[in-house]
């Protein structure tokens, strides 16, 4: 047995509605966002007396999808630090294949939810990739390809 797609990432955010934006502003579709009601939620993450909202994202055209979950019920923990640097072990971003990384750097900066981690570069003739850093800490790769 083979893995078959990767369907979604998980995001823990506290400011769901600002998140969404962010990523809509990216170029995801929302898909659906409110209150997760199934209790076997529960069972599944290893905790009880669960009260969340949940909003799915997709990716135009693709099978891509972005979750994000505000809980409310365990209340979130915060890592530390909270802006953690690329060397930090663990998940440091998700990445997004665009059609033109200096509009959408320029967009996203312009209203204010997203700056830049480090700069845009060019990798190999083959692509021009960056980081950027959006609300809560969220930290977004993109990969525009040029060759």
């Amino acid at each position: 047995m083979t893995i078959q797609r990767l369907d979604n990432v998980l995001v823990v955010v506290d400011d769901l509605d600002t998140v969404v934006a962010f990523f809509v502003e990216l170029g995801l579709e929302l898909e659906s966002k409110g209150p997760l009601e199934w209790r076997g939620a529960e069972r599944v993450i290893g905790l009880d007396d669960v009260r969340q909202d949940v909003a799915m994202l997709r990716v135009p055209g693709g099978p891509g999808r972005v979750e994000l979950a505000k809980f409310h019920r365990p209340e979130a923990v915060v890592p530390e630090p909270r802006e953690a640097p690329a060397n930090t072990l663990g998940l440091r971003r998700v990445m997004f294949a665009v059609d033109d990384v200096d509009d959408l750097v320029a967009r996203l900066r312009a209203r204010g939810v997203a700056e830049l981690v480090g700069e845009v570069v060019e990798y190999e003739n083959v692509f021009r990739l960056c980081y950027v850093r959006g609300p809560e800490g969220i930290v977004v790769g993109l990969a525009e390809q040029i060759g």
